[in-house]
């Protein structure tokens, strides 16, 4: 029976990041079975579209010679907020890898902006900088807080630390609320659980201090020197949660430019689908 494919989609706006969520695309296809990358450029007016398809046509043939990893290409007409999400759901893609040019960034896919396409997809991203691929997503790092969601992120961090035989690091905020402690430590105690199961190491700590919890993980991360954080996009959930609003831009434009994993929360349950096979 043949394998399931794993499709990644890589938007490119043809810019040094983009070129890095290529690389990063092309180190994850090389450790997948039956893995391919697709190049994917959002055009504004169709007499743009040749121009882009000249420039991914040979993008993708160098890249297919060089790593004998299948690398096709499609140039699409419409914005980068509905579209993204859109084409990687066409594809059938598990993973869109996009680069970002931070939150200051004029031009491009900045912050802010990965936020707002991030939202409009159900296919789950990896949003990098300008840090390359290195040896993989060795070194994990799951901010847990009291929300259900968090779960969803796990469920994919188990699927990575398979592939790339990857230590966990989950911290979580210090809080004196009863409500909430149990709620983090009922999230705590399951991931816990998972990863035993699943055989992954890993470690758990919580926050030095109350407050700014985002800063702290982030400082957490560096010190690990993680390859990946995962979080779970909170903006439009409806409720107040401790990753909240424009958290997000802060943590994908991380001063250490650690790739981030964000996702959107849908309804799923551990063991659910698999990321990659």
């Amino acid at each position: 029976m043949d394998l399931e494919k794993v499709t990644i989609v890589v938007p490119t706006d043809f810019t040094k990041v983009a070129e890095t969520a290529v690389e990063h695309a092309i180190g994850l296809c090389k450790l997948i079975t039956n893995a391919e990358v697709v190049l994917l450029h959002i055009i504004g007016k169709e007499k743009e579209k040749a121009a882009a398809e000249v420039k991914m046509k040979k993008q993708a043939e160098e890249l297919t010679k060089t790593n004998s990893i299948k690398v096709s290409y499609e140039a699409r007409l419409g914005n980068i907020f509905d579209d993204i999400g859109a084409a990687a759901n066409d594809l059938k893609a598990k993973l869109i890898i996009m680069g970002t040019h931070g939150v200051r960034g004029m031009q491009h896919i900045t912050g802010s902006y990965a936020i707002k396409v991030i939202t409009h997809s159900s296919v789950p991203f990896i949003v990098v900088q300008e840090r390359g691929f290195r040896n993989g997503y060795k070194n994990l790092v799951l901010p847990f807080d009291l929300t259900k969601d968090s779960k969803q992120k796990l469920s994919l961090a188990i699927n990575i630390a398979k592939v790339f035989n990857s230590k966990v690091h989950i911290i979580y905020p210090q809080e004196t609320d009863t409500f909430v402690v149990n709620a983090i430590n009922n999230n705590v105690s399951l991931a816990k659980s998972e990863l035993r199961n699943n055989q992954i190491e890993f470690d758990v700590k919580m926050a030095d201090e109350k407050g700014n919890f985002v800063k702290q993980f982030l400082s957490y991360a560096a010190s690990k020197d993680a390859d990946l954080i995962a979080v779970v996009n909170s903006q439009e959930m409806g409720f107040p949660e401790i990753l909240a609003g424009t958290d997000e831009r802060q943590i994908i434009s991380n001063d250490a430019q650690i790739p981030t994993m964000i996702l959107n929360p849908i309804k799923s349950t551990i063991g659910g689908s698999v990321l990659f096979n």
